[in-house]
C-alpha cells in the first residue's frame, strides 16, 4: 500500500495514477482542513487539525513493506522505524543514512527562523521534479514486483 500525507503534497494525483497503473492500494491522509474525491482511486482518511495529527494517524496505519510519500522529515524518521521506503515529492528516498543529516538542517533552519533570519522556501515546483518523482516511485514498484 502507498500511503500519502497529502498535507501540502503537491504529487498526490500523480502518485495515484503511478499505483493505479501498478495496481498498488493507496491511502491518502489529510486533517479536515482539505477535501479530496479521488473516487475509487484511494482511501481517504481526514483527521482532525492538529499539530501532527494527520502524522500520527500515519504511522499507526503503516507495516513493514508499505510505501510512504511525506515532505515532512520528522514524519519521514517515524516511518522508517516501521517500513523501509518513504521518499518525498522530488523522489528523495529517506534512509537510515540520510535522515539525520535532514532534521540537522531542519533544525538549523527552525533555530534560524526563530531569531528573526529568513530561510529560503522552496522554489516553484517543476515538470522535472514531476519527472524525477515518477522514475523513483516506478523504479520502486518495479522491484517490489519483481518480489
Amino acid at each position: 500500500m502507498i500511503v500519502i500525507d497529502a498535507d501540502g503534497c503537491p504529487v498526490v494525483n500523480l502518485t495515484l495514477d503511478i499505483a493505479q497503473r501498478f495496481g498498488v492500494k493507496c491511502c491518502v491522509v489529510a486533517d479536515t482542513s482539505h477535501s479530496f474525491d479521488f473516487g475509487d482511486k484511494a482511501e481517504i482518511i481526514t483527521v482532525s487539525k492538529g499539530a501532527d495529527s494527520a502524522d500520527f494517524r500515519i504511522v499507526n496505519l503503516i507495516k513493514n513493506g508499505d510505501i510512504v510519500i511525506t515532505q515532512d522529515y520528522g514524519l519521514a524518521a517515524m516511518c522508517l522505524a516501521k517500513t523501509d521506503c518513504v521518499l518525498n515529492q522530488n523522489g528523495l528516498i529517506y534512509s537510515q543514512n540520510n535522515i539525520d543529516s535532514l532534521l540537522a538542517q531542519r533544525h538549523i533552519s527552525k533555530k534560524i527562523r526563530r531569531a528573526g533570519g529568513r530561510t529560503k522556501g522552496p522554489a516553484k515546483r517543476t515538470a522535472e521534479q514531476d519527472e524525477k518523482f515518477s522514475k523513483a516511485l516506478i523504479s520502486i514498484l518495479k522491484k517490489r514486483t519483481l518480489v
